[in-house]
């Protein structure tokens, strides 16, 4: 299995990022997917999840703090799952990673976001 994450970096409050997961080794297609992040010192927190067809905003769950704001889409010819972050706040600063289902049974390195003024 393997998870790789990009499109992290900084931003500024109101601006928008897109993060990617390139995934191989394990049928993507055939799994609930999910974003989450980590913030140092805390516990990890689920951010989106996509069914294995989800699609066009059906099949998808967001967390409180992102709902509205942030979209999870999957792209299961290319095996590639994608996270736009809209309208950024100070406490979307954290570690992304992509993961197989919650809490994940697998997950990759992780994409850092910093989003400050």
């Amino acid at each position: 299995v393997q998870l790789v994450e990009t499109g992290g970096g900084e931003a500024q409050p109101g601006e928008s990022r897109i993060l990617s997961c390139t995934a191989s080794g394990f049928a993507f297609g055939r799994m609930y997917m999910t974003w989450v992040r980590q913030v140092p010192g805390k516990k990890l927190e689920w951010v989106a999840g996509i069914t294995s067809d989800g699609r066009d905003g059906v099949g998808t769950v967001y967390g409180d703090s992102v709902r509205g704001r942030f979209t999870i889409s999957r792209d299961n010819r290319n095996n590639t799952l994608k996270l736009v972050m809209n309208n950024l706040k100070t406490e979307d600063t954290a570690r992304y990673h992509c993961g197989i289902g919650w809490p994940p049974t697998a997950k990759g390195p992780g994409t850092q976001v910093t989003v400050s003024a």
